[in-house]
């Protein structure tokens, strides 16, 4: 089954949920805080070529939202940029580059079943974690937070596609976030501790199995059905680990598996 085919019902929910309708789109930082708790995890940027909720789409409040050629020139781009700053100041919700380069947001009551998945204990840094990116770390640790050019300095990471992979590396290990966009002089983000942000989300410890069947709950409870590939794709996940959570949640009756890679939330009652 295509999205195309994807039931009336259950594109409604989704419209609903989603926030694609222009009705009770998205223009205001707390509106786009509370789309985020309640969808759990959303792209920031993601139009509907690509599957699951999104600011973006929430902003445009409509199925069918495309990026246009002009960007820059775009209004509704632009107020979805503008809210992305304000969320990542504001700080009540998680802002970053997590699983495969996707720029998410993530609801604070999510965030420990998201560490529990990709992040990285500290024990372990040495092992996992590039050399460029402990520098980073390293200096982090000690100042806390800094900009763009100061922290390249002061790590000597200097090389600018070496630096930013090594940020890359450090957003999607869920232990430094963007925590302000600077634009004057010029363009910079301020990089901060993630665990300075959200001390008692990250501290806080589950299993793997549970985080992926969490996951996978606040994705199918929103979504209202997912199709082969879909939920793997809108969390980041591998197709065998989002195969694990939806499977976990058809064993407690959550869910139902209506064919393969295709589950649906269950019946109330059942």
């Amino acid at each position: 089954m295509d999205r195309d085919a994807l039931p009336g019902n259950i594109e409604e929910l989704r419209d609903a949920r989603w926030r694609r309708d222009e009705r009770i789109r998205i223009q205001t930082a707390a509106q786009a805080e509370g789309f985020v708790e309640d969808v759990g995890f959303a792209a920031a940027f993601a139009d509907s070529r690509r599957p699951g909720p999104s600011l973006y789409i929430a902003v445009c409040g409509r199925r069918d939202a495309v990026f246009p050629r002009n960007v820059q020139k775009d209004p509704e781009t632009s107020l979805t940029w503008r809210l992305k700053d304000e969320l990542m100041r504001r700080g009540r919700v998680y802002y970053g580059k997590l699983a495969r380069g996707k720029t998410m947001l993530v609801a604070p009551r999510m965030i420990r079943h998201f560490r529990a998945v990709w992040g990285i204990p500290r024990r372990s840094e040495r092992e996992r974690l590039s050399k460029p990116a402990r520098d980073v770390l390293r200096v982090l640790r000690r100042e806390w937070d800094m900009g763009t050019a100061d922290l390249r300095a002061a790590s000597r990471v200097t090389d600018r596609k070496t630096f930013n992979r090594a940020i890359d590396e450090l957003q999607a290990a869920m232990i430094v976030v963007p925590g302000e966009a600077v634009y004057e002089p010029g363009f910079s983000y301020i990089w901060e501790i993630a665990a300075g942000r959200f001390p008692v989300e990250l501290s806080a410890r589950t299993s793997r199995q549970t985080a992926l069947r969490e996951i996978a709950r606040c994705f199918l409870e929103n979504a209202g059905m997912t199709t082969p590939g879909e939920f793997a794709r809108v969390a980041g996940l591998s197709r065998p680990d989002a195969g694990l959570g939806n499977q976990a949640l058809v064993r407690e009756g959550f869910a139902v598996r209506i064919a393969n890679g295709t589950y649906r939330l269950a019946e109330p009652g059942r």
